[in-house]
């Protein structure tokens, strides 16, 4: 078999590795909670660090991939990601886990931002069109299969074997990486911005633990506000220095172009909107409904089949239609979806998201092949690595700010409904000390007596479900933003014709 496709198989087995942990961990979460103890902040970590990584090393891996070879950081981004890997399996505590999972994120963004550069080297013409449409096939099946894998896995076996399975895949990536991947730089490579990435970083962090604080402290704190102000001080800071900067991590003249800013809103909204809340629907199921891993994984193929079949389709229409035709609706259908999924109780059956999911499915595979296209399609090819790792990082930002966010809004809604359902009983007095107690992950029991552990334990549902009926709101509102600034901003006539050595065609595939 040619090099070539042998670097189509290392990138394809790295990425599924990357992707497939974007969302196999979702349907272990409540498990995870159970071994731990765990409260809902520290699940909420282990989502968010691992897309915090992602975000923040992104752009800077793929600078330095350009610069020291791409096979070589490839080869060490499988390395870090298999080493974080087995450090999450053997995860003694919730925080260990956390630390670990930006291990993950920190080889995840390193095998992301050089995947592609490494694919378009290694293929011309029309067989860069067919290794793209693999690609895209990859992408497509690591997040279809992800949820039913990893309730398979956490039923079967244990949760630690959703990361363990990483091991042997990572071990034939790096080999076949090292063997059969050819190396290629950047002649025209500049230094990577350093200060650029520390002061990203410490921005980003700071308003994503200041949101994820918000569940215990209160919105008004001074410590929360702190973080807030840190943020805004940071992200000006950041801003400033990238407009000075010879060599930027972010270009800033790309926003020009109203179509680019366009596919960031988007990008950030479809991942700060569904996706993020897949982590507190997959607690319903779990933590209310008492559904196992499984059947929550099996619930979820629901929605992730729809957004597999869809994104094919959508990908042969992204060369005949607008993309804003496409995205616009796409969130739609989203926001639809979100609206339909709410009105939950304690005693509703899962059949009743249903319709929701599928209509959200449908509505992010709409979404999610055309903007892969938007990203890259608007800038000249030469600009299309950090087009498409600028889109990629604010993707990320809305999965660590919408888990966040969301999270301490759902915990503020659920500890205002459990103050009022207690508010009658024996436990009046001390019902806040209760409901902080339950939504920090401790539990729905007291030593009160069986009555009222019952009370306590619908009064904890009931603030669940109120909390998660709000937050879909939220989602959805956040869904149908993302529908105006697409259709207003994705203008057609902001996109750079493509010739079939540009990949932009290949690109939007994947």
């Amino acid at each position: 078999m040619a090099r070539k496709w042998w670097t189509l198989v290392a990138v394809s087995i790295g990425i599924f590795m990357l992707l497939l942990d974007l969302t196999i961990v979702n349907v272990a979460l409540p498990t995870i909670q159970h071994s731990f103890h765990a409260s809902l902040s520290a699940l909420q970590w282990v989502i968010d660090a691992y897309a915090l990584a992602l975000a923040a090393m992104l752009l800077t891996t793929g600078s330095l991939a350009d610069r020291f070879g791409r096979r070589r950081l490839f080869a060490i981004g499988i390395t870090i990601f298999t080493l974080g890997s087995v450090l999450c399996g053997l995860s003694g505590s919730a925080a260990f886990l956390c630390v670990a999972r930006g291990l993950q994120g920190i080889g995840g963004a390193t095998m992301f931002s050089v995947a592609l550069a490494l694919i378009s080297d290694a293929f011309r013409g029309r067989d860069r069109g067919a290794a793209f449409a693999v690609f895209g096939a990859t992408t497509g099946v690591s997040v279809a299969v992800g949820p039913v894998l990893g309730g398979i896995i956490t039923t079967d076996l244990s949760w630690r074997w959703i990361f363990f399975v990483n091991v042997p895949l990572g071990l034939i990536a790096f080999a076949i990486t090292l063997m059969r991947v050819s190396e290629s730089r950047d002649p025209n490579a500049t230094r990577a911005d350093w200060a650029g990435f520390i002061l990203f970083t410490t921005a980003l962090a700071a308003l994503v633990y200041g949101l994820i604080r918000a569940n215990a402290l209160g919105w008004g704190a001074g410590e929360v506000l702190g973080c807030f102000a840190a943020f805004a001080v940071l992200l000006a800071a950041f801003i400033g220095l990238e407009l000075r900067s010879s060599y930027p991590m972010l270009d800033l003249s790309l926003l020009r172009k109203p179509a680019f800013t366009g596919g960031l809103v988007a990008a950030f909204a479809v991942n700060g909107s569904i996706f993020s809340l897949l982590t507190y629907l997959t607690l319903y199921q779990q933590n209310i409904l008492g559904f196992s891993a499984l059947s929550t994984g099996l619930h979820f193929l629901v929605l992730t089949g729809a957004l597999f079949v869809i994104s094919g389709v959508a990908g042969r229409l992204s060369s005949h239609l607008p993309v804003r035709t496409m995205i616009a609706p796409g969130f739609v259908l989203i926001g639809a979806g979100l609206l339909m999924m709410r009105g939950i109780n304690v005693s509703t059956g899962w059949t009743h998201l249903i319709p929701g999911f599928v209509l959200t499915g449908l509505g992010a595979g709409l979404v999610n092949t055309p903007l892969a296209s938007t990203a890259v399609g608007v800038v000249d090819h030469t600009r299309a690595g950090m087009a498409s790792g600028i889109n990629s990082t604010l993707r990320q930002v809305g999965t660590a700010t919408g888990v966040a966010a969301l999270g301490s809004l759902l915990a503020t809604q659920s500890r205002s409904v459990i103050v009022s359902d207690l508010a009658h009983t024996p436990l009046a007095r001390s019902a806040r000390a209760i409901a902080a107690h339950i939504t920090s992950g401790g539990g729905g029991t007291t030593s009160a007596g069986g009555a009222l552990n019952r009370t306590v334990a619908h009064a904890a549902k009931a603030g669940f479900v109120s909390g998660l009926n709000e937050v879909t709101l939220i989602a959805a509102i956040l869904a149908f933003i993302g529908a105006v600034f697409s259709f207003v901003l994705i203008r057609q006539r902001d996109f750079v014709r493509a010739s079939e050595e540009g990949g932009v065609e290949g690109l939007a595939a994947a």
